[in-house]
């Protein structure tokens, strides 16, 4: 070993020297295993100094790094889960060089992860990880990531979505529950009407709504990007009464709302309607499927989601199970399961479906 290691009372102190210079600090360990690995790092680092490289960081480190240099570039939400993760949730790793995170460290702190966490936050620790360590990569401060551990296999839960037939009663519970705080019901109607994320919402403002043209342009977007989106009738309607000529158009007392404002007036209206799990970002998801329903191409959704890649729009539609109802009803007459009297029936139910789930007649 290059350090030597002496005990002072209990805990265990290292002693190095190079090029001249001598290193004595304490390790504050009193087990000798974790006292010479914290040791071993020390010297490593002094070396790396002594020849003039950039020392590798340790995860906490390298975390601490990537927060400072991505404060301005990312959405506040993703600070906040890699601040988290950081704070909370490195385990053993957090006094570890990035180069030496072997898998078995990576799968022993997922594991103690797990024991206090569902599998789909599992899987969301490792993807930080694996982010904070391929940007390392990208900086050269590692060749490659040294480790390979698998994400676990989630079981997939139903989607909530907003049923077109109770819309109306939804919105009138959310209106109910909003008496007060009219700035609820605006933002849940920015949210149908626009497919607006929460974020998005809260920073809306007067002067981007183009009433000649029918459009809005979100002018603070998770992408940066600043496209116009089609606004309906209805919503341009709903929000005249109100009109401005500048300034947020939800905000509480003339000040932005903060995060997670709906999540009252949601939990009460889907309690009203007997609808389980819709949020905020299920009323988005709510938006595209119906425009994907009423026969939107999917490149124009993605636009108008504001996605940068169609895989993501498509993780946000559900399936469009008139369709598949008819060729069942197709295959039943087939086979002889189904007269022809229910395959109208059928046939019918589904036209009626197409006709009746545009956004437009919602609000008439």
């Amino acid at each position: 070993m290059s350090v030597h290691l002496f005990r002072v009372g209990k805990i265990w102190h290292y002693r190095f020297q190079i090029n001249g210079v001598r290193v004595s600090r304490s390790t504050r360990e009193t087990v000798k295993r974790e006292a010479e690995t914290i040791a071993e790092r020390a010297y490593r680092k002094a070396r790396m100094w002594a020849r003039g490289d950039e020392p590798v960081p340790t995860l906490r480190e390298l975390a601490g790094q990537w927060l400072d240099a991505h404060e301005a570039i990312v959405s506040r939400s993703y600070i906040k889960n890699v601040a988290t993760f950081r704070r909370l949730h490195l385990y053993g790793l957090a006094d570890v060089m990035v180069d030496e995170l072997a898998t078995s460290l990576v799968e022993t702190a997922l594991l103690e992860h797990r024991r206090t966490h569902a599998s789909a936050s599992v899987n969301h620790w490792l993807k930080i990880l694996k982010v904070v360590c391929k940007w390392a990569v990208r900086r050269k401060v590692m060749p490659d990531i040294p480790w390979s551990v698998k994400l676990l296999k989630v079981q997939k839960k139903p989607r909530a979505t907003l049923p077109v037939s109770r819309a109306t009663d939804w919105l009138a519970a959310v209106d109910d529950y909003a008496r007060e705080r009219p700035a609820l019901s605006i933002a849940v109607r920015l949210m149908f009407g626009l497919g607006l994320r929460e974020s998005e919402v809260i920073t809306a403002r007067w002067e981007w709504v183009d009433s000649d043209r029918m459009t809005y342009t979100p002018g603070i977007t998770k992408g940066r990007e600043a496209d116009p989106i089609p606004m309906p009738d209805w919503l341009l309607e709903y929000l005249q009464p109100g009109r401005q000529a500048a300034g947020l158009i939800v905000h509480h007392g003339g000040q932005p709302c903060a995060a997670g404002f709906l999540r009252s007036a949601m939990r009460a209206a889907n309690a009203a309607c007997e609808i389980k799990g819709l949020t905020p970002h299920r009323l988005r998801g709510t938006f595209a499927t119906l425009l994907s329903e009423n026969g939107l191409p999917i490149q124009t959704i993605q636009r108008v989601m504001r996605h940068k890649d169609p895989m993501t729009t498509m993780r946000y539609l559900e399936s469009n199970l008139a369709a598949a109802a008819t060729v069942q009803a197709s295959i039943a007459r087939i086979t002889g399961l189904q007269s022809d009297n229910q395959i109208s029936n059928v046939s019918n139910r589904s036209g009626e479906k197409v006709a009746n789930d545009t956004p437009q007649t919602l609000m008439e």
